[in-house]
């Protein structure tokens, strides 16, 4: 704790009520003449967030592709690139979530630099740690208009869907780092509250896990896992009011902590065993199964998680307890720490087997392959050493 860095990155947040009346001033600040913005289907369709930022921005306005699916895929990127670029692009806005958010990274990245998506993606050589293409060019800066909280709102990473349902392409540059975010109060109201309550989960699901991994974080990732937490869990149940805007600010607040956490030299990816193999099989399995969403995903798989490898982090175990308000233990209680995370999931209507989501159980033995190619879960490439307990966990999740 008394040896660690911390790096800052530039960034302006507006947030609350008619936050996107400053959108114009970030452009001139950016000296953007040729803004592209990027959504998916519901946002350009289901609300007035398209037709309000073409007002704002008036003749800054270059286009706008709004065909970003589910979980980035490849392809709907790769024909955001090239309307981006007949445009003459000069700045990207990215109207949504998590998906949104990352595939305008990815496609910063293909917009400046040569080469095949693959080949500027990371590398996973047979038996080695994962490579990630150092990336020199310059990117067009980035403006992200949040929908719902997610912690994909300020960060360097992105991966895409695959087509083919594999392991997902991971891709990494600092420069897709946003110059600006907006949670304004209007536009996350915007989200269904279904929408809200799985990337909320999302969010509340990485603060518990942080918080299982605070003794011996230093002083400044101690802050932002403690606060995460407090703001997610009081945001949680709130968010299927369609009408609570603070809870949904709370919840991006609570996201942009985590991002924090990780500049203030916290590794939150990997903070212990639970984290690693549900983020790890999560990503493999709504990379396969496109239905699936990340908060979901993650409730269902934690409780199996915890009973298969509890016994291998002990003390996240009873940290996690402790947070939960669970009476302590000098041995850590697993299915006492399982049961009360399953109590939260509870009110909000989420499921709690993979089955009743219409995953097959034929198909896990493919997920357990794919999540051997996740790098903030697994950059030392040790998950394969645990294939036997994977196993067990999806089959105690179906």
């Amino acid at each position: 704790m008394d040896v660690y860095s911390s790096v800052s990155h530039p960034l302006r947040l507006h947030a609350g009520p008619n936050a996107l009346a400053h959108l114009p001033r970030e452009l001139g600040r950016l000296n953007a003449r040729r803004a592209f913005i990027l959504c998916g289907q519901s946002v350009a369709t289901r609300t007035p967030l398209l037709h309000r930022l073409r007002e704002l921005l008036g003749s800054s306005c270059a286009g706008a592709h709004t065909r970003i699916g589910k979980d980035a895929p490849l392809d709907d990127v790769l024909a955001a690139v090239a309307a981006a670029r007949d445009c003459d692009a000069d700045l990207l806005i990215a109207v949504g979530a998590g998906s949104v958010l990352k595939a305008a990274r990815v496609m910063a990245i293909l917009l400046a630099e040569s080469g095949d998506p693959l080949s500027l993606a990371t590398q996973y050589a047979e038996g080695e740690p994962p490579i990630s293409p150092r990336l020199l060019k310059p990117k067009l800066p980035l403006i992200n208009v949040l929908t719902a909280a997610t912690s994909a709102q300020n960060r360097s990473g992105a991966a895409l869907r695959a087509g083919d349902g594999g392991a997902r392409l991971e891709f990494f540059d600092p420069k897709t780092r946003p110059a600006a975010i907006f949670w304004d109060s209007d536009a996350l109201l915007t989200a269904p509250p279904s929408l809200a309550v799985s990337t909320g989960v999302a969010v509340f699901w990485r603060s518990l896990m942080n918080a299982g991994a605070i003794h011996g974080a230093n002083p400044l990732v101690q802050a932002s896992r403690l606060h995460a937490f407090t703001l997610a869990r009081q945001a949680l149940p709130r968010l299927q009011d369609p009408h609570d805007a603070g809870a949904r600010l709370d919840m991006c607040a609570a996201a942009l902590l985590q991002n924090r956490d990780e500049d203030d030299g916290g590794r939150p990816f990997d903070a212990h065993w639970i984290a690693r193999v549900v983020y790890a099989l999560g990503a493999a399995l709504f990379n396969r199964y496109s239905h699936l969403d990340q908060g979901t995903t993650h409730a269902v798989l934690t409780g199996p998680a915890i009973a298969c490898f509890g016994d291998l982090c002990p003390d996240a175990v009873r940290a996690m307890s402790a947070m939960l308000g669970l009476p302590a233990s000098d041995a850590p209680d697993a299915r006492g720490l399982a049961d009360a995370i399953g109590a939260l999931w509870q009110p909000l209507g989420l499921p709690s087997r993979l089955s009743q989501l219409g995953v097959p159980a034929d198909g896990m033995a493919a997920v357990i392959d794919a999540a051997m190619f996740n790098f903030n879960a697994d950059r030392h490439r040790e998950l394969s050493r645990h294939r036997d307990r994977l196993g067990a966990l999806l089959r105690h999740a179906l």
